[in-house]
């Protein structure tokens, strides 16, 4: 098969689809893995570093669309994006489609077949390919929250961890997931009063056993969210329903009754995001005040830090497109499930329900989709 990685084109977006290692692996498996020139620029790989590995290095993304069976890249593709790929031709990457109609509509009208990393399950029900991003996002959702809580910011001039003798800040971390549990241990360790909500009561004990009464647990009801939200300092969205746009959990009423300076930092933005005041941003402008709060909401949070980042996506992704490519995509799926989760559009269809249903798309199931093609 062969594999094309192009570079990024979302704004500030300096991650790779693939790391040379991840090259060498499909190479050595008999594949011709096609390479953008600079696309691992952002995380310090040169083009001879791809073709050390194997790759065939090229000037342009047309190229590689043109030559590629199957991309791999991180994120969703833009527009322009979508108008190269072809319906005999595979995208393995993030997708975020219910929160992003036009590029459902892209997908759709271009009859590829695209397999989405969120959605992609392991036996026990997680998000596999999604969680290293997760844990990443949660990590950084604390720094950036720090740093918009600086008053020269816009923020309340508020440190996280307080001195001796002042008390520390207060976080609310709505979500007690990766991405929720990562915020709260980087909150934690800066000295942070830290209180998760989450409606699943194992997933609170867990919580509680792991942090030994460090981090205050409760059960997220609509009285908690209206007692809580008005008295932090940070929140950070950490809310997830695979597939499906974010729930809208914090109210722009709740944003009113915050005090000036107070942040929110909404991890959920690529799936639409769980304040209703939020709205996506970049890295090259994350943040924005609504009545005197400060609101952080980049979509792709863990571009900030590619390097790391992009290393920790291949480690979880290169299983999947090895057997992608090693087994054509209609039978890598037959054979695996969780990957078969993973489809959300081929051949002018929508195959995951929950975006069908919140971009209004007639559904057809993947198993259904893998008998007719």
């Amino acid at each position: 098969m062969k594999i094309g990685v192009p570079k990024e084109i979302k704004i500030l977006e300096y991650r790779v689809g693939m790391v040379p290692a991840g090259v060498r692996e499909l190479v050595h498996d008999g594949h011709e893995v096609i390479v953008e020139t600079n696309a691992g620029a952002g995380i310090g790989m040169t083009d001879a570093d791809y073709t050390e590995a194997g790759a065939r290095v090229v000037a342009t993304a047309k190229e590689v669309y043109a030559a590629a069976d199957m991309i791999v890249k991180v994120k969703e593709p833009q527009l322009a994006e979508c108008g190269m790929l072809r319906p005999d031709q595979v995208l393995f990457t993030y997708l975020h489609l219910a929160a992003d109609p036009a590029q459902a509509d892209a997908l759709v009208k271009s009859g590829t077949t695209a397999i989405a990393y969120e959605t992609v399950t392991a036996k026990d029900g997680s998000l596999p390919l999604l969680t290293p991003m997760s844990e990443v996002a949660g990590r950084l959702s604390i720094q950036a929250g720090a740093f918009a809580m600086q008053k020269a910011n816009g923020g309340c001039g508020v440190l996280l961890g307080g001195v001796p003798g002042v008390a520390p800040g207060k976080v609310l971390v709505i979500g007690g997931g990766v991405a929720g549990t990562n915020a709260a241990e980087m909150a934690v360790g800066l000295g942070a009063q830290v209180t998760i909500l989450d409606r699943s009561v194992p997933r609170l004990r867990e919580i509680n056993d792991l942090y030994g009464g460090r981090v205050r647990t409760e059960y997220s009801t609509k009285h908690a969210v209206d007692t809580l939200v008005p008295d932090a300092d940070l929140i950070i969205g950490a809310v997830l329903v695979a597939g499906a746009a974010a729930p809208k959990l914090v109210s722009a009423e709740h944003v009113r009754q915050m005090r000036p300076g107070s942040v929110l930092v909404d991890i959920s933005i690529d799936q639409g995001g769980c304040f209703e005041t939020s709205r996506p941003t970049t890295h090259a402008e994350p943040t924005y005040t609504v009545d005197d709060v400060v609101h952080y909401c980049v979509t792709n949070m863990p571009g900030a830090v590619p390097r790391t980042s992009t290393f920790a996506l291949t480690n979880v992704t290169l299983p999947f497109v090895k057997s992608l490519a090693n087994l054509g995509w209609r039978e890598a799926l037959r054979r695996d499930p969780h990957l078969a989760n993973g489809l959300n559009v081929h051949a002018g269809h929508v195959n995951h329900e929950a975006v069908a249903h919140d971009l209004g798309y007639d559904y057809l199931s993947a198993s259904d989709a893998l008998q007719a093609a």
